[in-house]
């Protein structure tokens, strides 16, 4: 069965308040059978547009990245990083 990968990509633009979300989300992200692949680090936009951060989360399965996503604990966090970051959130079956 193919992996399933939450995308995230975002510009910070409250950084001491961004780090609450931090804190919060990785827990329930891994509890929920997350692995962090990606999470920041240097990068170059060689084509297009981007934001300025990118995560990679891996899941067993494109339904197990949905649910993380849409799981009400993880909800109620993401409305920190809503309120103080600019992001693009995918989720992506893996090959």
């Amino acid at each position: 069965m193919p992996k399933g990968y939450i995308i995230g990509h975002i510009t910070v633009k409250n950084p001491e308040a961004y780090k609450e979300y931090v804190e919060r989300d990785t827990p329930i992200l891994l509890g929920l059978g997350g692995s962090f692949i990606v999470r920041g680090g240097q990068s170059e936009v060689l084509e297009g547009e981007s934001l300025e951060r990118h995560v990679v989360i891996e899941f067993p399965s494109y339904e197990a990245a949905l649910a993380a996503f849409n799981d009400p604990e993880y909800q109620e966090v993401a409305e920190i990083r809503r309120r103080n970051a600019e992001s693009t959130i995918i989720v992506v079956e893996g090959a």
